[in-house]
C-alpha cells in the first residue's frame, strides 16, 4: 500500500561507458538495473538513507522485485539522466521508481525496484526498522 503524500526524488547524469556496449554499440539491456543501483546510491547518498547508513543500522535490504520496460536505446558516449524516486508506502520496504533520459530528454527506460529489510539474523522486518522511520519523519512522510 502507498501513501498519498509526497515522494522525494533525486536526479543524477550518467556517461554511457563503452563496456556496457554490444556489438552494435547500445547499452546492453541488463545494464539498465545496474543504471537503477547508480540511482539509488546517488539518492541514498543526496538524502542520507544510504547502503552504508542501513547496514550501520543492522539492516540489510535485499531486492525482491525489480521491473525494467525499455523504449529507446541509448549508445556509447551519450549521457543520460536517470531520476530516482523514493515511493512512500506504509509497509516495511524500500520502494524506487527510475526513469532514464537521454539527451533530448526523452524517456529511454523505466523501472521499478522493491527491496525489504533484514534484520541481522536475516529475519524479515515487518514493521519499520526504528531508523528507517526516523529518517521518514525527518523527511515528512510520515
Amino acid at each position: 500500500m502507498q501513501s498519498k503524500e509526497k515522494n522525494i526524488s533525486f536526479s543524477e547524469e550518467i556517461r554511457v561507458r563503452f563496456n556496457e556496449t554490444d556489438p552494435l554499440g547500445i547499452v546492453w539491456h541488463g545494464h539498465y538495473i545496474a543504471y537503477f543501483e547508480d540511482g539509488r546510491e546517488a539518492f541514498g547518498r543526496a538524502h542520507g538513507l544510504s547502503y552504508l547508513d542501513i547496514q550501520k543500522a543492522g539492516y540489510l535490504t535485499p531486492i525482491v522485485k525489480s521491473t525494467c520496460e525499455h523504449f529507446l536505446p541509448l549508445k556509447y558516449g551519450e549521457t543520460f539522466r536517470i531520476e530516482t524516486t523514493f515511493v512512500n508506502s506504509v509497509a516495511a520496504k524500500l520502494i524506487f521508481k527510475y526513469e532514464l533520459f537521454n539527451q533530448d530528454n526523452k524517456l529511454v527506460c523505466s523501472g521499478e525496484t522493491i527491496q525489504v529489510f533484514l534484520d541481522s539474523d536475516g529475519n524479515l522486518c515487518l514493521y519499520n526498522p526504528v531508523f528507517f522511520q526516523e529518517w521518514k519523519d525527518k523527511m515528512k512522510l510520515s
